[in-house]
């Protein structure tokens, strides 16, 4: 009976290389496979901006409408910047690829460093809105946060692993149901209010009790610090420019339409439902007793309590709200899958990351990025106890360093560009209107950075300024050591492979048996200069094997070192090194005997000795080490 393999039932059948351009995404699939977060971002957006102004009371609430209207105005300006990035990279990369063509690679490790802490925070974030939204429609799964936020991190690592375009079709759905569910709120909302219906939310007659008196500065510094939260709205607009190479022909083209697309959708909707929450009054708080609630007591999040509120009786189109919320919020991490694991590929070939992030997997996805990833977000999920309030403030520093660098470096790219003496005068009027599009976009994106850094860093941001210099240092860190091990192994041009003066072959033995022969004759048909068996043991045993060696009459010398104490590597390795010493000009290898098993349980049972002198050997210069591998009976039923 063919054995099942899990691999495969989990992630699929390989694909051949040669099917790479099969992967290639039209703009129906795109749109979800990387927008999936700035569109889902819309759903906590809001609720944010209200969070951090109901610390000033209800008074202040009024706020939301200008920092509403100031997010909308960056939306656009970067949206319309990252379009002319698409443009001009056609390759992708996104920041750090702009960055280290047009500002060096101090700049460009920045953006990278950025860009790979907000893909684990987008992953973290994400998950927890949407188990959030789940728990606003079931309370009871209130208490059980953090494991099922773990289980779809898990969900989403075995999706991406099967490949873009599979998982894409799959995070169509929620996508466009989300889309399609908020535009009929608003629908039946609108028809509702101009009929001359009053609608309140279930917590519109909740008090919220200011936690100090915000007026002069204080008061700008909150309304600051509730623009600043509600920038959430912007995180993953990068993401297209970052996988541009993963659209079907014209890329560059439909890349931008997509993203324009993108941005038609998140704008409409995020205004659509800070209207919607300030219309009916939607309070909302980090603690419930700042409501008047008894602590502990779980609240339903703004989109749920704006839904809840439109739908009325019809209760089945709040549930189905809650469904795609919770559906594409989970999935919006998918964008980090797409973006986290691509960078870390051009990092890798750069030599700013290991060289296995550079490898596609047997299902043409970069697998090692991605569980990876996964791996951080879950360690960052158990660590801040899925509290979405406590992640929040993590977020988006991240996203507006990579913004600033990205439109800072194309501002640089057009200056090239005009002074190419080259450039047709025709193309020279686009130039000039792209540098400016890019100009005003940097310039916004820094100082909207400034912002978040005075208002989040002492509410935890503080950690991700730690993070990024950490990440920047060890990418540096990495490229220090591959450059080393390159001058170390480089050889001039003239160089031939030299043949040592003497081959010293010694395998090592404990019994006569099958893997012993197999081991000498292996060793045999290396035609060394001297060939010897050796072991090393007490008394005891070294009269059994000796007479059990003579017996066999193997032709071979045996040479057992003297070990009172039964200790078998120290000996051995410090004989080994002393056979090199002797004879600096001659290779000495050390043949190896090592069973094979096939079950996972039976390798603690074996070649425990062999693993340690294979670890000590390994640094003794001059020498080489050698398995010859022994299949017991276990391991040819696996094979």
């Amino acid at each position: 009976m063919r054995r099942i393999n899990p691999k495969r039932v989990l992630v699929g059948e390989p694909l051949d290389t040669a099917r790479l351009g099969e992967t290639l995404l039209p703009k129906r699939l795109a749109l979800p496979i990387f927008c999936s977060d700035p569109l889902s971002s819309v759903a906590y957006a809001t609720e944010e901006i209200l969070l951090i102004l109901a610390l000033g009371g209800v008074t202040l609430l009024h706020l939301a409408w200008y920092a509403a209207a100031a997010i909308v105005f960056l939306l656009v300006v970067v949206i319309a910047s990252y379009r002319q990035t698409c443009h001009a990279y056609p390759g992708g990369g996104g920041a750090y690829v702009v960055s280290s063509e047009n500002l060096g690679q101090t700049a460009a490790l920045t953006a990278a460093s950025a860009l790979l802490v907000d893909y684990v925070l987008t992953v973290a974030v994400s998950v927890v809105s949407g188990v959030s939204a789940i728990t606003s429609a079931i309370p009871a799964l209130s208490d059980h946060e953090v494991v099922l936020s773990v289980g779809f991190v898990v969900l989403l690592t075995v999706l991406n692993l099967r490949g873009v375009r599979e998982s894409g079709r799959i995070f169509a759905i929620p996508t466009y149901g989300f889309v399609l569910v908020i535009y009929v709120m608003f629908a039946i909302a609108a028809v509702r209010l101009l009929s001359g219906e009053t609608i309140r939310a279930e917590s519109a007659d909740l008090p919220i009790h200011a936690t100090a008196t915000y007026t002069g500065l204080a008061l700008v510094f909150l309304a600051l610090r509730a623009f600043a939260s509600g920038c959430t709205a912007l995180t993953g607009v990068e993401a297209i420019s970052n996988g541009v190479p993963a659209f079907r022909k014209p890329k560059s083209r439909n890349a931008a339409t997509t993203l324009a697309m993108m941005g038609l959708l998140s704008v409409t909707m995020f205004v659509g439902i800070t209207v919607l929450a300030l219309v009916y009054e939607v309070h909302v708080a980090e603690d419930p007793t700042e409501l008047g609630l008894a602590p502990g007591t779980p609240t339903s999040t703004a989109l749920a309590q704006i839904g809840r509120a439109t739908f009325g009786d019809w209760h089945f189109l709040f549930y189905l709200l809650q469904a795609v919320t919770a559906g594409v919020l989970i999935l919006a991490a998918n964008t980090a899958f797409n973006g986290f694991p691509m960078l870390a590929s051009i990092l890798a070939k750069d030599r700013y990351a290991p060289r296995q992030l550079y490898n596609r997997g047997d299902r043409l996805v970069y697998s090692n990025g991605v569980i990876l990833l996964a791996l951080a977000a879950i360690g960052l999920i158990v660590a801040f106890d899925a509290q979405l309030t406590r992640l929040i403030q993590l977020y988006i520093i991240g996203v507006f360093v990579s913004f600033t660098l990205s439109q800072a470096g194309m501002v640089v790219h057009w200056r090239r560009e005009l002074a190419d003496p080259a450039t047709p005068a025709a193309e020279r009027v686009h130039i000039h209107r792209r540098r400016a599009i890019n100009a005003v976009g940097a310039t916004m994106t820094a100082l909207v950075l400034v912002i978040v850094l005075l208002t989040k860093f002492t509410h935890g941001a503080w950690l991700v300024v730690i993070a990024m210099p950490v990440l920047f240092l060890g990418m540096k860190g990495v490229r220090r050591h591959y450059d080393q091990v390159a001058r170390q192994v480089a050889v001039p041009p003239d160089t031939r492979p030299r043949m040592p003066a003497r081959h010293h072959v010694v395998v090592l033995v404990a019994n006569v048996h099958a893997p012993t022969l197999k081991a000498l004759g292996f060793a045999q048909g290396l035609r060394p200069t001297t060939l010897t068996a050796l072991t090393a043991a007490a008394d005891e045993d070294a009269d059994r094997l000796r007479e059990e060696w003579e017996r066999h009459d193997l032709g071979i010398p045996l040479r057992i070192l003297h070990s009172p104490y039964r200790e078998v590597v120290g000996p051995i390795v410090s004989h080994v090194q002393t056979m090199a010493a002797e004879d600096p000009g001659s290779v000495v290898s050390v043949v190896i005997p090592e069973y094979i098993v096939g079950h996972w349980w039976e390798q603690p049972l074996h070649n425990q000795n062999a693993l340690r002198l294979k670890a000590r050997l390994l640094f003794t210069p001059g020498v080489t080490v050698i398995d010859v591998p022994y299949l017991l009976e276990s391991a040819r039923a696996e094979a």
